[in-house]
C-alpha cells in the first residue's frame, strides 16, 4: 500500500508556510486548542442523567418487537405456528421470513458480500438465531407473544470448531449457497512464500508456537436496538439506531428495501459504547423498520443483554501458528504464520471489502524483516457470525498478539534479553517511511525511544534482579516481566483501497461560521464515547483561533450531517480529524481574504499568527483582526466579488494510514500455590504523533487497557459440542471490574505522522492491540526458567496452575493447609 500523499487533492491546505500545530510546544494557546486539557463538552449531559440513548426514544403509538429466537444451532425448520401468539390481547402482528419474502426482506447482505438470513426460512444456523418477530402494543406482551410461538424443529448435528468444520464429513452449514458442499469460505494470502521458506532453511534457528486469540464479545454497556418510525404522510422511514455508521446504514438500508435512499432518515443518538459492535447491521433492525413500514406506526426493537452476546458480532476466534527464522546473535530474517479463522454461520466481518483478513498484513510488527509470509483459510461453524473489529483496526490485534508473543518465544530460546532482541530488529527512524514485506507503507516511528521509556519508567533492571532473587529462593510466587512493542495500522484508506460495501473510505467535516463568530462543526464520524464533541472543537479552535467553548460539533444525523463512513478502527482522528482541520484552513483562507479588506491591506501583506489566533498585516502586529471580528465582515461588509458567508466542507480521502505506535511492560506476581496473576506494575508508552486532548488520550488508554486485561484474563465466548452459548451472559462471560484492574502508568512520545495535515494518528484502539501480549509475555515469563513457552488466554488461575504444574512449579495448597494444623495440633497438646 504506497502512499500517494504527493497527489492528495487536499495537499494544498497543508499550509507548510505556517509550521502546523505543534501541541507539545504551542499547548493550544489558552484557547483550547490542540494540547490543551480540555474537559469534554458532552460528560455534562452523562452524568446528569440527560443522555440520549436509542432506548430513550419514545413515539406517540409506538409499538415494540421481540424477536423469537432458536434454542438449537443447527435444525431445519419444520412449521411456525404463530395463532397462540396472534390470539393475545396487546399482540399486533408477528412477522416470519414468509411475511418478509413479501418486500424481498427476508436475507440482507453483510459487508462482506455473503447474504444472511433477517428470519430463517430454511434451517438455524446458530443458537440464538431470529426466527420471527412479535409486535405488540408494550415490551412485556410482546416478550410474553413470542413465548407463544410454537416452533418445530428438525435438530441438525453442529460442528462449532473451525478444523472439524472443514473436515469432508462435517455437516454442511450454507446449504443456501448454491453448488455448496463444505465450510469453507476463502483462502487468503500475503507476502513472499518462496523467499521466505528459504531463510528458514538457511536460518540458525527457528522457533514455532501455536496460539488461540479467543473468541471474544465487545460487551458495549448499551445493547443494540433500534426505532422504526414511517411516516406515510411524508413518505419517509426514520430509524433511531445504535449505529457507528449511519451514513453507510443509510445506503445499505436503501440498497435492501429499495426505498430511495433521500426517504430514509437515520440518526444515532448517544451511543452506548460501540467497540465495532455496531458496525454491522442486526435483523432486529432490519425487522423493526420492516414492521413499522408495513404497520405505519414506530416500532422499537432493544436487545438484552444475552441476546447482544449470544447474537452480534463478536471477535478475534484466530488459530495461528506462528514461526521465526533467526540468526544465532538474535537477527529476526522471516516470520511466518498459518491461520485458521472461524467467521461462523455467515461471513460477516465488519472490515474493507478488499480486505477478508483485514488488515493481518501487518504481522511484522515494528520490526525490520527482510521476508514474511501468511497464509489463512476462513471456515463457516455452527455459531454466531462475526470478525468485528473489536477496538482494533481490522485484525491488527491478532497480527500484534503473533509477532509479540513470538519475538518473546525466540528471545528464551537464544537465552537472550526479550527487550535486547526488540532493540536489534526494530526499525530505525531513519528508515521511514518505511515498506514492510508485506508491501505496507509506515509514515513515521521511533520504537526504540518509547521501549527505553517504559523500561525506565518500569523499573526494568530492578525487577529483573528481583525475578532471579524469587527463582534462586524458591519463593511462593514468581516474578514475570512482559513486554509489548508494537505497531497498529489506522484511518482505513485511501478510498481507491479501502471500501465499505463499495464505498471509498473518505471521511467529512462542515464548518460554518456564523455572523456573531461562533461555529458549528457537523463530522460524518459517530462517537460512542471518544470525546468527539470535544476534540474535535480543539482541532477548529487551533486552526481557526477561536475559543473551544464558541463551537458545538453535531453529528449522527444523516438528513444534517456530511456524509461519512462512521466511526471504527480508530479513523475518527485520522480521516475525520484530518477533514476537520482542512475545512478549517479552507475557513482560514477565506478569512484572510476578508481581513485583508478589513484591515485595507493588500492580500499578500495579511499573516496568519497561530499563537494569538489573529490575522496581522505584516510588521504591524498592532493592526490585526480576531475570526470574530471576520466573521461579521463576512455577512455584514464582504469584500467586492466575495461569495458572502464564512463555511467550507472538505471531504477527507486519506493519502495513506496512519502507525501510532508504542511500548508496554507488565510486570505480574504469579502465584505456585493457586494459579492467581496479580499485578505489581503496568506501565503503558504511546505514540499516537501529535496530541489533541491529553486527558482524553488518558481517558482511552486506561479504558483500553482494562479490556486488555478482560481480553487476557478472563473473557471468552464458548460453546458446547451441541452449539450451546455457555459463555453468552454475564454471569458466565466475565469482563473485569475496578477489582481487577491494577494502577495503570502512562507515559508518551510524540512522532508526528508527515502526511496528517495535524500530524495526529489516533490512539483508541492501542492499548487494546498492545496490552493482551504483554500480559502474557509477562505470565509466560514467570515460568520462562522452567521451559513454559506459552500459555493460552485467557489466563485464569486454573489455567495458570495447570501450566505451573506441567512445569513442576506448582505448590499444593493441601500440604500446607495439613502442615499448619498439624503445628496447630501440636500446640494445643503442649498447652
Amino acid at each position: 500500500m504506497s502512499s500517494d500523499h504527493e497527489n492528495s487533492a487536499d495537499t494544498e491546505f497543508q499550509h507548510a508556510e505556517d509550521g502546523g500545530p505543534q501541541p507539545e510546544k504551542h499547548c493550544g494557546h489558552g484557547r483550547g486548542g490542540m494540547g490543551e486539557e480540555v474537559k469534554r463538552k458532552e460528560d455534562k449531559r452523562f452524568i446528569t442523567g440527560r443522555g440520549n440513548y436509542v432506548d430513550d426514544v419514545k413515539k406517540s403509538g409506538m409499538l415494540h418487537c421481540e424477536l423469537v429466537r432458536s434454542p438449537h444451532a443447527h435444525a431445519r425448520l419444520e412449521e411456525i405456528d404463530v395463532s397462540r401468539a396472534m390470539d393475545m390481547d396487546g399482540v399486533v402482528a408477528v412477522l416470519t421470513a414468509e411475511d418478509l419474502l413479501e418486500y424481498d426482506l427476508a436475507t440482507m447482505p453483510t459487508l462482506m458480500d455473503d447474504t444472511q438470513d433477517v428470519l430463517v426460512n430454511d434451517k438455524v444456523k446458530f443458537q440464538s438465531q431470529e426466527v420471527a418477530a412479535v409486535i405488540a402494543e408494550d415490551r412485556y406482551t410482546a416478550k410474553d407473544g413470542a413465548e407463544k410461538v410454537d416452533v418445530t424443529y428438525d435438530v441438525l448435528d453442529p460442528v462449532v470448531d473451525a478444523e472439524e468444520a472443514l473436515e469432508a464429513d462435517a455437516p454442511v452449514i450454507r446449504e443456501d449457497i448454491e453448488d455448496k458442499e463444505d465450510n469453507h469460505i476463502f483462502d487468503w494470502e500475503t507476502g513472499d512464500e518462496e523467499a521466505t521458506r528459504r531463510a528458514f532453511e538457511e536460518a540458525d534457528v527457528t522457533v514455532e508456537e501455536q496460539m488461540l486469540y479467543q473468541r471474544l464479545h465487545p460487551a458495549p454497556i448499551e445493547t443494540c436496538g433500534a426505532v422504526g418510525d414511517y411516516d406515510p404522510g411524508k413518505d419517509k422511514l426514520t430509524v433511531h439506531m445504535t449505529s457507528q455508521a449511519p451514513h453507510i446504514h443509510r445506503t445499505l438500508f436503501s440498497m435492501v428495501s429499495g426505498i430511495p435512499e433521500h426517504k430514509i432518515r437515520i440518526v444515532s443518538p448517544d451511543v452506548g459504547g460501540g467497540f465495532g459492535n455496531k458496525v454491522p447491521i442486526y435483523p432486529g433492525y432490519v425487522v423493526a423498520a420492516a414492521a413499522s413500514y408495513v404497520l405505519e406506526r414506530p416500532v422499537k426493537w432493544v436487545e438484552e443483554r444475552s441476546e447482544n452476546i449470544q447474537t452480534t458480532g463478536f471477535a478475534r476466534d484466530y488459530d495461528m501458528t506462528g514461526e521465526i527464522a533467526a540468526t544465532e546473535d538474535g537477527e529476526i530474517l522471516a516470520v511466518r504464520t498459518d491461520v485458521l479463522a472461524n467467521h461462523g454461520a455467515y461471513n460477516a466481518a465488519a472490515q474493507p471489502s478488499k480486505f477478508p483478513a483485514g488488515f493481518f498484513n501487518i504481522f511484522t510488527g515494528s520490526y525490520d524483516i527482510e521476508t514474511a509470509y501468511a497464509s489463512l483459510s476462513a471456515a463457516y461453524t455452527n455459531t454466531a457470525p462475526g470478525g468485528i473489529a473489536y477496538r482494533c483496526s481490522f485484525r491488527v490485534t491478532e497480527a500484534v498478539y503473533l509477532i509479540e508473543r513470538m519475538v518473546k518465544v525466540l528471545a528464551d530460546e537464544l537465552e537472550v534479553d526479550p527487550a535486547e532482541i526488540r532493540r536489534k530488529n526494530f526499525i530505525q527512524p531513519e528508515q521511514f517511511p518505511y515498506e514492510s514485506p508485506t508491501g505496507w507503507n509506515y509514515d513515521s516511528g521511533d520504537y526504540e525511544s518509547a521501549l527505553d521509556l517504559a523500561l525506565e519508567m518500569a523499573e526494568y533492571e530492578e525487577y529483573r534482579e528481583e525475578q532471579q532473587r524469587r527463582i534462586e529462593d524458591d519463593a511462593d510466587k514468581l516474578l514475570g516481566i512482559g513486554i509489548s512493542s508494537f505497531t497498529e495500522v489506522v484511518g482505513a484508506g485511501p478510498g481507491k483501497t479501502c471500501d465499505i460495501a463499495g464505498v471509498e473510505m473518505f471521511d467529512s467535516a462542515e464548518i460554518r461560521v456564523h455572523p456573531t463568530g461562533k461555529a458549528t462543526v457537523r463530522v460524518g464520524v459517530q462517537t460512542q464515547g471518544q470525546g468527539h464533541e470535544t476534540t474535535f472543537a480543539q482541532i477548529v479552535a487551533e486552526e481557526l483561533g477561536m475559543d473551544v467553548d464558541d463551537i458545538v460539533v453535531e453529528h449522527g444525523d444523516t438528513d444534517t450531517d456530511p456524509y461519512g463512513l462512521g466511526t471504527y478502527g480508530s479513523r475518527s482522528t485520522p480521516v475525520a480529524g484530518a477533514a476537520a482541520a482542512v475545512a478549517s484552513r479552507k475557513v482560514r483562507d477565506k478569512a484572510k481574504t476578508i481581513a485583508a479588506n478589513e484591515l485595507e491591506a493588500d492580500e499578500a501583506d495579511v499573516e496568519w499568527d497561530r499563537e494569538s489566533g489573529e490575522f496581522h498585516v505584516a510588521g504591524a502586529p498592532d493592526r490585526s483582526i480576531t475570526i470574530t471580528e471576520i466573521a461579521a465582515g463576512a455577512y455584514m461588509n464582504n469584500p467586492a466579488g466575495e461569495e458572502p458567508g464564512l463555511e467550507a466542507v472538505n471531504y477527507y480521502d486519506p493519502p495513506e494510514m496512519t502507525y501510532p505506535f508504542g511500548s508496554y511492560v507488565v510486570i505480574v506476581e504469579v502465584d505456585r500455590e493457586t494459579g492467581e496473576v496479580g499485578f505489581e506494575k503496568f506501565v503503558a508508552v504511546d505514540d499516537c504523533g501529535n496530541r489533541i486532548n491529553p486527558m482524553i488520550i488518558e481517558g482511552q488508554i486506561h479504558g483500553g487497557l482494562a479490556q486488555g486485561i478482560g481480553t487476557a484474563m478472563m473473557e471468552h465466548v464458548t460453546y458446547d459440542d451441541n452449539g450451546n452459548v455457555t459463555g453468552g451472559d454475564f454471569m458466565n462471560y466475565l469482563l473485569p471490574t475496578a477489582m481487577e484492574i491494577p494502577e495503570f502508568e502512562t507515559g508518551h512520545t510524540v512522532t508526528p505522522s508527515p502526511h496528517h495535515p495535524i500530524g495526529a494518528k489516533g490512539v483508541g484502539e492501542s492499548p487494546t492491540v498492545g496490552s493482551p501480549p504483554a500480559i502474557v509475555n509477562a505470565v509466560v515469563d514467570a515460568m520462562t526458567h522452567a521451559g513454559v513457552s506459552h500459555v493460552e488466554m485467557p489466563m485464569t488461575s486454573d489455567v495458570v496452575w495447570e501450566a505451573l504444574d506441567e512445569a513442576g512449579l506448582a505448590q499444593q495448597p493441601a500440604a500446607n493447609l495439613e502442615f499448619e494444623l498439624a503445628d496447630s495440633g501440636e500446640e494445643a497438646a503442649d498447652d
